[in-house]
């Protein structure tokens, strides 16, 4: 006859290092309370559970509600390692809810979250900065509502474009994600941010990059204070394509103030723009382009590319795979077109933009015909 014998092993599907999760509604409050023991190891179990619970925004929505953030925002003090990277993990989930990001602003988590942009510990300094970038970026549906919108405007006229977001700027007061870029400048933030740039490893230079391109779209000031245009000048340079690319899309936000475009000039920035139309890469292509089209709306910068020769390469653009390559090309060509010898140059190119009017983007066929009437244009 068999003995009955008791196993040596845990249950199958039982996680050790997790705290158990209580039935129904008294979940999460238990974890809350969790959260604020004295014990380390419980503490510790409850961070774990909650990192799996913060996928689903509907939880999200319960913990702030129930006073979550106020006890992680207290766990971003803790003097264990594990903790306070446990803490950052589960901010930054939550930062990927639309829920979670009004919670952040409305329970001052930006600023509890840069008391660790010096933490010893790369993973929690990775985790606030990716929490940073969810928080700040534009989802990408609005950006294709941008895109249509200015696509449809009327009133384009070589100018037109120069701000990536122009469509959307009537719009700023009904898009509530807007205010976490702007949440993060009005935290005083943007100097640390392009300072951290240069001390980084990689992988967090491509969050920062990503934060401060949707921030400086909102607000650039401080970051031109902050010698933004040489240190982002130094990331063109870079031998990691994504830090290349990233580095020409934020001085796409950096250049759309007037001060922006001077100080990209007087850097010498303009030549290495015009050398990365030639990369590999068809994003940091398309990203220098952008940058250019900016750049070039001064005078000084319509003749620092002309004499960088931009013309032969945005050219070349204007048969690329990505659509933005294509509009940011034409409209870089569109402001060189503005001076006389731009205009020289490529009016034996009419015919290329004539073809392009027949693009299946909008938005490439609109700015076609802008730069056909400035490039046919006589005194």
């Amino acid at each position: 006859m068999a003995d009955a014998k008791i196993s040596m092993y845990l249950p199958p599907n039982v996680n050790p290092t997790q705290a158990a999760i209580a039935y129904g509604c008294r979940a999460l409050p238990k974890l809350n309370e969790e959260l604020q023991s004295d014990d380390l190891l419980t503490r510790q179990k409850a961070l774990m559970a909650l990192c799996d619970l913060m996928h689903d925004p509907e939880h999200v929505y319960t913990a702030i509600s129930i006073g979550c953030l106020e006890s992680l925002k207290a766990l971003l003090k803790d003097t264990n390692d594990l903790v306070r990277i446990k803490t950052t993990e589960v901010l930054c989930i939550m930062a990927t809810h639309n829920v979670g990001r009004e919670g952040f602003l409305e329970h001052n988590v930006i600023q509890a979250l840069s008391f660790l942009m010096s933490d010893a510990q790369p993973a929690c300094r990775e985790n606030l900065y990716t929490a940073f970038k969810h928080l700040a970026q534009l989802p990408a549906e609005l950006q294709v509502v941008a895109a249509e919108l200015h696509a449809e405007d009327d009133r384009g006229d070589a100018l037109e474009a120069v701000d990536p977001l122009f469509a959307l700027r009537p719009l700023a007061a009904h898009v509530h994600h807007l205010e976490g870029a702007l949440g993060i400048v009005n935290s005083g933030l943007i100097p640390s941010l392009v300072w951290k740039l240069q001390r980084e490893e990689e992988e967090i230079q491509v969050l920062l990059l990503d934060t401060l391109a949707a921030c400086l779209t909102e607000d650039a000031t401080e970051a031109l204070a902050s010698r933004a245009v040489p240190f982002l000048k130094e990331k063109l340079l870079s031998t990691n394509c994504d830090i290349r690319s990233k580095a020409a899309r934020t001085l796409i936000a950096v250049s759309v103030p007037p001060e922006g475009k001077i100080q990209v000039w007087q850097h010498d920035v303009i030549p290495i723009l015009v050398h990365l139309l030639k990369d590999r890469d068809e994003e940091v292509q398309a990203n220098a382009a952008g940058a250019l089209m900016n750049a070039t709306v001064t005078t000084e910068g319509k003749y620092a590319a002309l004499d960088a020769e931009a013309t032969r390469p945005l050219l070349q653009l204007l048969t690329s795979s990505l659509s933005k390559a294509r509009l940011n090309a034409i409209k870089a060509l569109t402001m060189l077109a503005e001076a006389p010898e731009g205009r020289k140059l490529l009016q034996p190119h009419v015919a290329t933009f004539r073809a392009l009017e027949e693009d299946f983007s909008l938005a490439v066929q609109r700015a076609a015909q802008i730069a056909i009437r400035v490039i046919e244009w006589k005194p």
